[in-house]
C-alpha cells in the first residue's frame, strides 16, 4: 500500500458507495483492482466468494488472479471470481439452466458455427447466402441493444433490415432446437433472466456483495445492464475506466457508459489517475494535445515523473514501399548500433492489410516477428473435427457438430440420407442424432442407411456412458484411436511433416482437455467433461490472439490488438487521411473514435514513437495520392522532428541507409 500514490490509494480505500476510478493510460489501474480485491477480503470482513471482478479477456483475467492470489495468505482468494463477461455469464447459465429452460451440458456456438447455421438458414429460405457476415453481424448487434427477434421484426425498415430480422427469428429457434447459445447470449441471456426472474437476480445479488469491473468504457448495452442488476441497490461498486481509450464502438461498445454510472447512482464518486508510469512526458504532452480535440464528461491530463524524452519522429515516404523499407531498415539500425532488442519494437497500424508489405521487407532485410493474428488452435481443421465428436458427447442436441462428424471418417451415409434424417427431426421437433433411435424414422429410410446410422449412434451412446463412469480423458483417447483419426489425417494431408504436426494437434488438444477438467475439480468438485469441454471452447473464442511469446521478435498488430499492451519503441504507420481516420469514420462523422485510436497507439510507446506515411498508395492497381492525417496537425508541434519533406531530408535518408548497409556488412568482417 505504500507503494500507492495519493490518487490511488483513495480509490483502495473508498468502499462505502460506488465508485468510477477514471484511470489514464500506463496509470497503475491492476495495481489498483488487485490490491481492491485483496484489501476487500482482508481489511473489509467480506468473504472471497461473495467478490467478483470483471473483466474482457482471459489474459487481463489471469494476470489478474495471479496477482491478488501472491496478495492474498493461506487460502483466502478461494471462491474469488475473477473472470470475464462472458465467463460470468457462461456459468450463471450453467447454474440458472432448468429457470431458463436448457438442458444441462448447451453448446456455445463461435462465429463459424452461427456464420454455418444462418448461410443455412438462407439457403432454405431463398435467400442470399453472400449477405450472412452482414445478417451476423447485425443480428450480434440487436443482441446487445436487447432488442427481441419480434421487436427487429417490427421495427425493421428496408430490404436487408426484413431479411436479418427473419433470419433472426429463425436463428433463435434454431438455437433452442440445438440446446445452444451463442457468444452474445452468454450475456443477454443472463440480463433477461434477471430481469424476469427477480428471486433469481436476488440469488445472485446475495452471491457477489461486491463487484469490480475493468475497462469498463467498452461495455455495450447488455453488458452495463448485468453490471447494474448485480450490483442492484447496495451500490458495492467499482469500476474503472476511460473514456479516451474507448475503441470498440464497432462492436458494441458504449463510452456513454462512464456517463449514464452518475445518473444511475447519483451518489457515485470520481477518482481520476492521471499519473503515468509508462510513457516520457514529451509522448504524454503529445496524446494530451491530441485528445483534447474531443469532448470529456470527466476532464483529465496525464503526466509523468519520468524524464521529458525525445522528440516524436514523423516519417514522409514516397510511397508506401518506401515506408515499410524505411521502418525494417530503421528498426535493423538501431538494433545494430543501439544493441536494442527486436522485441522492444512494436510497428501498430490501422489495417490487417498494410501489414503485408511490412512482412515481406521485415523478411528482406531479416529482421525477425511476429505477427498477431494467426490462426487460432481451435480454428485448425483437425481440432474442429475432434471438438465436434467432444460437443455431441456432451450435448446429442447440437445438430451443427452431428453433421460435421457424421462422415469423417467416412461412414458411407449419403447427402440424401442426411437430408431425410434432417426432415423427419425437424417434424418430430428432435435433435438429428436423437432422431436416429426413433422408430419412426424406418419408414423414411432404407433398412442398411437406418442401420449405418444406428452403429453410430450406439458408439456415441457407449462412449458417453463411460465417460460419465469413468475417467473421461481415457475414453476420449480411446475413441480417437477406435475412428483410426491419425490414418484419417494422413490420408488427407499432402505432406508427412503436415501430417505429423496435425496430428500432434490433436494430442495437444486432450492434454488440454485434462489439464482444464483438473482446473475445474479444484473450485468444483462435482464438475465433469461437459463443462471442462464448454469451458474450453469460451477460452478459445475469448482468447484467440492471446497467445504469449517471450522471444526476440518485433510485433506487429493493428491499434485495435495493441490495447493494455506498452513497448519501449513503437512505430505508427499509416498516418494519412483514409488510413487513419479511416475513410469509412470520415464518411460516418466518427472522427472522435479514430482520434482515441490514434490516442491509444501514441500511449502505447514508453521511450521513442516515429510516425511514418506515404504520398501515394497503390489502390486495386492505381496509384492514388494520400494526405497527411489531420491528427498529424493536432500533435505540439515543437515535439516533433519531421523527415522527408526536402532534398536535404533526402541526402539524409540515404546516408542513414547507407550506416545501416555498412553496419551489417560489419558483423561479417
Amino acid at each position: 500500500m505504500s507503494r500507492l500514490n495519493p490518487r490511488q490509494q483513495e480509490a483502495l480505500l473508498y468502499i462505502s458507495g460506488p465508485l468510477l476510478v477514471l484511470a489514464g493510460a500506463g496509470s497503475g489501474k491492476t495495481s489498483v483492482i488487485t490490491r481492491k480485491i485483496a484489501y476487500l477480503i482482508e481489511k473489509c470482513g467480506y468473504e472471497a466468494r461473495h467478490v467478483a471482478a470483471l473483466t474482457f479477456t482471459n489474459k487481463a483475467a489471469r494476470e489478474m488472479k495471479e496477482r491478488v492470489g501472491a496478495l492474498l495468505q493461506g487460502g483466502n482468494a478461494k471462491g474469488l471470481t475473477v473472470s470475464t463477461f462472458h465467463n460470468l455469464g457462461m456459468n450463471i447459465i450453467r447454474r440458472e439452466h432448468k429457470a431458463l429452460g436448457f438442458k444441462p451440458g448447451f453448446s456455445i456456438f463461435d462465429d463459424q458455427d452461427t456464420r454455418a447455421l444462418l448461410k443455412d438458414l438462407l439457403l432454405h429460405n431463398d435467400e442470399d447466402a453472400d449477405q450472412v457476415d452482414a445478417v451476423a453481424g447485425q443480428i450480434s448487434n440487436w443482441k446487445n441493444e436487447m432488442i427481441e427477434p419480434e421487436q427487429a421484426l417490427q421495427y425493421a425498415q428496408g430490404p436487408f433490415d426484413i431479411l436479418a430480422a427473419r433470419a433472426y427469428e429463425a436463428y433463435q429457434t434454431s438455437l433452442r432446437a440445438y440446446n445452444a447459445v451463442d457468444f452474445d447470449d452468454l450475456i443477454w441471456i443472463p440480463a433477461k433472466l434477471f430481469e424476469q426472474q427477480p428471486e433469481v437476480l436476488q440469488r445472485w445479488q446475495n452471491r457477489i456483495r461486491y463487484l469490480l469491473v475493468d475497462e469498463y468504457q467498452d461495455t455495450n448495452l447488455s453488458q452495463y445492464k448485468l453490471v447494474r442488476q448485480l450490483v442492484g441497490h447496495r451500490g458495492m461498486l467499482t469500476v474503472v475506466g476511460d473514456d479516451d481509450q474507448s475503441i470498440y464502438a464497432w462492436r458494441g461498445a458504449r463510452p456513454e457508459n462512464l456517463e449514464q454510472l452518475q445518473k444511475d447512482f447519483p451518489s457515485l464518486k470520481v477518482v481520476k489517475l492521471e499519473q503515468n508510469y509508462r510513457s516520457t512526458q514529451r509522448i504524454l504532452k503529445a496524446a494530451n494535445t491530441l485528445i483534447a480535440n474531443n469532448p470529456h464528461v470527466f476532464d483529465k491530463s496525464l503526466w509523468s515523473e519520468m524524464a521529458f524524452g525525445d522528440e516524436l519522429k514523423v516519417i514522409h515516404n514516397r510511397n508506401e514501399e518506401a515506408e515499410c523499407e524505411r521502418i525494417a531498415t530503421d528498426i535493423l539500425d538501431r538494433h545494430l548500433r543501439g544493441g536494442i532488442a527486436f522485441k522492444d519494437f512494436a510497428i501498430l497500424y490501422r489495417g490487417n492489410h498494410q501489414a503485408r508489405l511490412l512482412e515481406l521487407k521485415l523478411q528482406g532485410f531479416q529482421v525477425p516477428y511476429k505477427l498477431s493474428g494467426g490462426t487460432s488452435f481451435f480454428s485448425r481443421a483437425e481440432i474442429k473435427d475432434l471438438m465436434g465428436y467432444l460437443k455431441v458427447l456432451v450435448n446429442p442436441d447440437d445438430d451443427n457438430a452431428f453433421l460435421r462428424i457424421i462422415n469423417m471418417p467416412r461412414r458411407e451415409i449419403g447427402p440424401t440420407t442426411l437430408q431425410k434424417l434432417g426432415e423427419y427431426a425437424n417434424e418430430r421437433d428432435v435433435s438429428m442424432f436423437r432422431a436416429i433411435d426413433e422408430l419412426g424414422l424406418e419408414t423414411r429410410l432404407p433398412g442398411q442407411a437406418v442401420e449405418r446410422l444406428r452403429r453410430f449412434s450406439s458408439w456415441m451412446n457407449r462412449l458417453s456412458e463411460q465417460c460419465e463412469r469413468h475417467d473421461p480423458v481415457q475414453f476420449i483417447r480411446e475413441m480417437i484411436m477406435d475412428i483410426d483419426y491419425e490414418g484419417w489425417i494422413r490420408q488427407n494431408t499432402a505432406s508427412d511433416a503436415a501430417a505429423d504436426r496435425r496430428i500432434q494437434n490433436v494430442w495437444t488438444l486432450v492434454d488440454s482437455i485434462k489439464n482444464t477438467l483438473e482446473r475445474l475439480q479444484e473450485d468444483d468438485p462435482e464438475a465433469g467433461i461437459k463443462e471442462a469441454i464448454s469451458r474450453l471452447l469460451l477460452i478459445d473464442m475469448m482468447d484467440r490472439q492471446e497467445e504469449e511469446d517471450d522471444s526476440n521478435r518485433v510485433q506487429l498488430m493493428t491499434l485495435h490488438a495493441s490495447k493494455g499492451l506498452e513497448f519501449p519503441h513503437v512505430y505508427l504507420m499509416g498516418m494519412e487521411e483514409e488510413l487513419l481516420p479511416h475513410r469509412n469514420s470520415i464518411e460516418d462523422g466518427n472522427i472522435e473514435e479514430e482520434r482515441r485510436l490514434a490516442y491509444v497507439g501514441i500511449t502505447r510507446a514508453r521511450q521513442t514513437l516515429i510516425m511514418t506515411l506515404a504520398s501515394t498508395r497503390k489502390q486495386y492497381g492505381e496509384k492514388i495520392d494520400c494526405a497527411p492525417s489531420r491528427f498529424l496537425d493536432e500533435l505540439p508541434p515543437e515535439d516533433l522532428i519531421v523527415e522527408g519533406l526536402g532534398e536535404t531530408n533526402e541526402k539524409v535518408n540515404r546516408a542513414r541507409g547507407q550506416a545501416t548497409l555498412n553496419s551489417l556488412r560489419s558483423l561479417f568482417d
